[in-house]
């Protein structure tokens, strides 16, 4: 065998340990009995260093060396060129820290379950310091020569973005959403919708949504999770997750419709590229401009509900359902506590706290026990609201117990990469909204099949937006379409 046959047989094999370990992770956070964490510790961790060690094997650098120097098709270009990257990464952390990581992280998720269900960060801050110290370790390990620590981890979510990059445009969307927030300071906000909906009938709704929008059910399915996720486990399964609240349908209903679009980009990558390392999505934030997309631009327009309003209908015949109604209490703007259920309006500034307490705890200025005092006090400056307890608060995300440091920038990226997609979206597709407003979304999910997902990773995130936005300023896009949705609810205009 010659050294693509042999590299593509290697990533088929590494592709396989990956989805074992990712249906390990989906059934952690689905079904597990919690008396199985210390077994499924070893379990994972003994997939990750299998992963780990069979990728860095010596031989994995011979096939790529000797690919480097012969003539290469476009397709096996892009994949030696990912691989390399990404092999130069691994061999410099060894299997020991691989395996720790592992175990960490998994001891790390099931102390933070029972810390927020008890409201108590000092069940999890242990956990947690033991995750940072492997973090900050692994940030030395692959970060030689980087401006930042930082800059190593987000290598792993969106290839190329680093702090100097992340930090001004962080500055500017922070300054802009103060404008925003203060022109409609003291106007009347739209009423909250105010329903109590049981939660199988929302199950029901959910699952109606998720095959209307385009996800294919043959190829995944839809279960309840503490925490939304989605997770690829292999060509033709992809996992979703969402939750429910019995007095408030648009939150769960809004965490299905940007796992679907997590979904849908699964199941969009190309099939025929397994093997290569190309059937995989491009960055994370990529990856959340498509939730988002779905979540925020779709998910909360007019003609959306529109649509859903029929189908709320069907299911609870005996209440009413105002599109209009449900389209001002979904465009609510409020300083509220919860990521996940922040408007589109505010979203961005959780992250902006996110991104500064990562730094801070990167650099070593934090450490986890500082991290609810500094959680507050982020929130209090930034956000304008602080929370009564540490569930609402410093325990309300998953991140962290999974290890997922460098992450939460990609939610910010996929929100500007989204503003930017919809307005080339809407010149290419003049009946957009009333593709909408009759439930007909082929032909959207479409233009983000060819656009998007079927390019894998062949190229790098910011090289595909590039390639669909040109020149576009994504933050203003995003800027100028909170002016115009929230704006004109609030009865205000950009000056």
């Amino acid at each position: 065998m010659d050294a693509w046959q042999n590299l593509t047989a290697r990533v088929a094999e590494l592709d396989a340990l990956a989805g074992a370990s990712a249906t390990l992770d989906w059934d952690q956070q689905t079904y597990m009995p919690p008396k199985a964490a210390d077994t499924r510790g070893t379990q994972t961790a003994l997939l990750q260093r299998l992963y780990h060690e069979r990728f860095t094997a010596p031989e994995f650098g011979d096939w790529l060396s000797e690919l480097e120097s012969r003539e290469l098709d476009g397709t096996q270009r892009a994949a030696v060129r990912l691989h390399r990257r990404r092999y130069d990464r691994a061999v410099k952390l060894p299997s020991s820290l691989v395996s720790a990581l592992s175990i960490a992280r998994t001891e790390g998720f099931h102390a933070w379950a029972a810390a927020k269900e008890a409201d108590d960060f000092n069940r999890f801050a242990p956990k947690l310091q033991r995750i940072l110290d492997l973090t900050r370790e692994q940030a030395a390990a692959l970060g030689e020569g980087a401006a930042h620590p930082y800059d190593a981890l987000l290598e792993d979510y969106d290839p190329g973005s680093t702090v100097a990059d992340l930090r001004p445009m962080f500055d500017r969307l922070g300054v802009e959403i103060g404008k925003f927030l203060g022109a409609i300071e003291g106007r009347p906000h739209p009423e909250p919708l105010g329903l109590r909906l049981d939660v199988e009938g929302q199950a029901r709704l959910s699952q109606r949504v998720v095959r209307d929008l385009g996800f294919d059910m043959e190829g995944g399915r839809l279960d309840r999770s503490a925490h939304p996720f989605t997770t690829g486990l292999g060509v033709g399964d992809v996992r979703l997750t969402t939750r429910y609240f019995e007095d408030d349908v648009l939150s769960g209903l809004g965490s299905t419709i940007h796992e679907a679009g997590h979904g849908m980009y699964e199941q969009g990558l190309p099939a025929n590229l397994a093997g290569t390392g190309l059937n995989q999505a491009a960055g994370m934030g990529l990856h959340e401009s498509q939730s988002r997309f779905w979540e925020n631009f779709v998910g909360r327009s007019l003609p959306w509900f529109r649509y859903l309003a029929p189908r709320l209908g069907a299911i609870w015949p005996e209440r009413e359902f105002s599109p209009e109604r449900l389209y001002a209490a979904a465009n609510r703007v409020q300083r509220t506590l919860v990521r996940v259920e922040a408007d589109e309006a505010t979203y961005n500034l959780h992250i902006i706290v996110r991104f500064g307490l990562e730094l801070a705890t990167l650099e070593g200025q934090l450490q986890a026990v500082d991290l609810p005092a500094a959680w507050d006090e982020a929130y209090r400056r930034v956000v304008g609201v602080v929370a009564p307890s540490a569930r609402l608060g410093v325990l309300q995300d998953v991140h962290w117990s999974s290890g997922l440091f460098g992450y939460f920038p990609s939610y910010t990226i996929g929100n500007l990469y989204a503003a930017s997609f919809a307005q080339k979206m809407l010149a290419d597709i003049p009946a957009f909204w009333s593709l909408v407003e009759r439930g007909d979304f082929a032909p959207i999910l479409g233009w983000l099949r060819t656009h998007v997902h079927e390019k894998g990773s062949r190229s790098d995130a910011v090289d595909i937006f590039r390639e669909v936005a040109g020149n576009r300023d994504p933050v203003e896009d995003l800027v100028s379409h909170l002016w115009s949705r929230h704006g004109a609810l609030y009865g205000v205009s950009r000056s």
